[in-house]
């Protein structure tokens, strides 16, 4: 059993009064919200800001309304029921766990709340057979309704083409500086700077488990190296990079897995089958290096090409005259 489920109320079991309490805590709640993601985007996106403001405004007014028909229908006294309070009540996601999502995950989110409470309420108002009950909650389920085409409007209202556009521009601008850069930087390194010890290893013993925990604990301890590096080296104020911490994270699992890739094929115990697998992988990861620079950092292919797979044959040689000497 979950946790704290023991004490939830189900919902066939509420009371008029409570059902309507609890609309009202639902609205505010989801006010506090929209007003959160204005303030997280204030700065870069004013124009969305500005959306969800006058969409935590209309929550304000909906909750009004509500009050005022609880007032009209049962005093004064609201009680005291959220939706932690009744079991299988769809649910929020905590605000520290969306601060960080990206400008589109935070669209897609709003408009999932307003979905979920109008399916919420549509359902339950299929499940009770109290006409005056059913009356509620399908009018709480139309002003859901209503919400997700006023958010359609205001959206219309605040967000031009060009403001659009801009804020687009933006996120993508920034998606490539927090995630993008540094994990194609960890990519980089992890894939080229761990193919010299890896088949120095491997001409120089023919024995594919040694080589295997040479790439395994070269690739690990550049990943580790290079995400405190990335971590550290800027914290993202001035420069806009954003978060270092997801900075280290991506440059230090790209290259982890840069080194890994042409590690793992020596867990074959036969040597050159192993070989000409990482061979395989290494081609591979030059490639994709390649596509990305291309890709995201507007890089010629041409221009890409050369400098990705000069560097790694380069340092593929040296790793295997050595190992061979």
């Amino acid at each position: 059993m979950i946790p704290g489920t023991t004490f939830r109320r189900r919902f066939r079991d509420l009371s008029e009064q409570e059902i309507l309490a609890l609309a009202i805590s639902s609205e505010e709640d989801d006010a506090r919200i929209y007003r959160s993601y204005a303030q997280r985007l204030q700065a870069e996106f004013p124009a969305s800001a500005a959306v969800f403001n006058a969409m935590a405004e209309e929550e304000d007014d909906h909750r009004a309304r509500l009050i005022e028909v609880h007032k009209v229908r049962f005093g004064d006294v609201i009680p005291l029921i959220r939706r932690e309070h009744v079991s299988g009540y769809y649910a929020r996601r905590p605000v520290w766990l969306v601060e960080n999502l990206s400008l589109p995950k935070i669209r897609e989110e709003a408009a999932q709340m307003e979905r979920d409470a109008e399916r919420f309420y549509l359902a339950a108002a299929a499940r009770t057979t109290d006409a005056d009950t059913r009356k509620l909650l399908g009018t709480l389920a139309a002003a859901e309704a209503s919400h997700q085409h006023k958010a359609g409007e205001l959206e219309a209202a605040h967000l031009a083409d060009d403001a659009r556009s801009e804020e687009e521009q933006a996120a993508h601008r920034q998606f490539v500086l927090t995630w993008v850069q540094p994990g194609l930087a960890g990519l980089m390194d992890g894939s080229v700077s761990t193919l010299a010890p890896i088949f120095a290893t491997a001409f120089a013993t023919q024995d594919t488990w040694t080589t295997f925990l040479v790439g395994l604990a070269a690739s690990i301890g550049a990943g580790i190296s290079m995400g405190f590096t990335e971590a550290a080296s800027d914290d993202g104020q001035i420069s806009g990079r954003g978060s270092p911490f997801k900075r280290g994270i991506a440059a230090g699992v790209m290259t982890t897995i840069g080194g890994l890739g042409h590690a793992l094929p020596y867990l074959i115990t036969d040597f050159w089958t192993a070989t000409f697998i990482a061979f395989a992988v290494v081609f591979v990861e030059l490639w994709a290096i390649v596509w990305i620079q291309n890709r995201y950092m507007d890089t010629p292919f041409l221009r890409a090409t050369f400098q990705v797979v000069l560097g790694g044959a380069l340092v593929f040689a040296a790793g295997a005259l050595i190992g061979s000497g």
